[in-house]
């Protein structure tokens, strides 16, 4: 008896359902999801060219489509469970594409109609006397380089003192109302800025003052703030342990900011300042009430305009004069060297932020 029950057991079990041709029983194969998008993609490009074709439409009909079927066909094979997480990722991945779609279009557009003019006279040559071709965005470069230097020397003190207060000194209601003030002006419009800083200058000078200083001074209205919040949210990450401990050897509080904190912190404040800079490096309305533009080169920012990156492009872009294709040509050429601008910024971050972060050893 003992035999044909072992041999009952080890017989085959015939019953069990046959393995799922997709990829294995309960299961697809990594290949599904690609190949139901591409049958999709198929499908909205028949329908588009039987009634007339339209990019955006063929990319929403293919993720319509292709989510649908995959939803569908993994409900029937894998079971509701799966069938939802694939739905959802379906979604994520969606969203993840639609949004890179304007940042790539940007960047290509830019990029392409930016470099007909990426050469040496571009970058050594102002518009000073230069009349249809030609010509570059020296000054107006320097400029740029100029009044965000001011701005960062003006904001950066400012910030980092009024975070570390904040988070070190402050308490009660006066820590509140600053908390609150930091808040309000992180999101007044550019022009509030431009607007303030403008009246400030005319009670001193008068009617009519341009100064590259102006520009400093509204664009630190707008840096201000972010400096505050970024640091002031790295101040809080330091452990309190690490304060506790150089108090418990008698050091005093203000050496303690000064040696343990900000150390510390200072990969989080880097970054938080280069984003504050990437911030203002690019504002138009405040530089057009308060600096102005010119086509002759001006490294003194308290004497007279200067001519800055948004406003060169914004003047070519608006007034190119006849044929205006030069003009276009030199407006894009801007924005490109200032979207490189940015990346640049975000590039020494990130360097800094490997340089000085607080060296770890097991």
């Amino acid at each position: 008896m003992s035999t044909s029950i072992e041999q009952s057991s080890a017989a085959p079990d015939t019953s069990a359902p046959s393995p799922n041709p997709l990829g294995g029983h309960e299961k697809q194969a990594p290949w599904v999801p690609w190949a139901m998008f591409g049958a999709a993609a198929v499908v909205a490009l028949g329908f588009l060219l039987l009634t007339g074709w339209n990019v955006v439409l063929f990319v929403i009909y293919t993720v319509v489509l292709g989510t649908l079927g995959t939803y569908v066909l993994s409900r029937v094979t894998e079971g509701s469970r799966k069938a939802v997480d694939r739905l959802v990722t379906c979604l994520v991945v969606s969203a993840f594409g639609i949004a890179m779609v304007p940042l790539v279009s940007l960047v290509y557009e830019v990029v392409r109609r930016g470099a007909e003019r990426f050469d040496g006279e571009f970058f050594t040559a102002s518009l000073q006397g230069v009349i249809g071709p030609g010509g570059g965005a020296y000054h107006a470069l320097m400029g740029t380089l100029i009044i965000t230097l001011l701005t960062t020397l003006i904001s950066v003190p400012i910030g980092l003192m009024t975070a570390i207060y904040l988070v070190e000194y402050g308490s009660g209601r006066l820590k509140r109302s600053i908390t609150f003030l930091v808040d309000v002006m992180t999101g007044i419009p550019s022009i509030v800025a431009g607007l303030f800083a403008y009246a400030l200058f005319v009670l001193i000078f008068g009617p009519g003052v341009r100064l590259g200083i102006m520009g400093a001074v509204a664009l630190s209205v707008l840096m201000i703030p972010v400096v505050v919040r970024s640091a002031e949210e790295v101040l809080k990450l330091v452990p309190n342990e690490l304060r506790e401990a150089a108090y418990a050897l008698g050091v005093p509080k203000w050496r303690t900011i000064l040696k343990v904190v900000i150390p510390t912190a200072i990969a989080g404040l880097a970054t938080g300042v280069t984003l504050a800079i990437a911030r203002v490096i690019g504002e138009t309305a405040p530089l057009l009430i308060t600096v102005g533009i010119t086509n002759a080169l001006n490294f003194n920012a308290f004497d007279g305009r200067m001519a800055t990156l948004p406003v060169y492009a914004y003047y070519q872009l608006t007034q190119p004069g006849v044929p205006p294709e030069n003009a276009i040509d030199r407006a894009w050429t801007a924005a490109l060297v200032l979207i490189m601008l940015v990346m640049g910024l975000n590039v020494v971050a990130r360097l800094i932020s490997r340089l000085f972060a607080p060296k770890t050893s097991r």
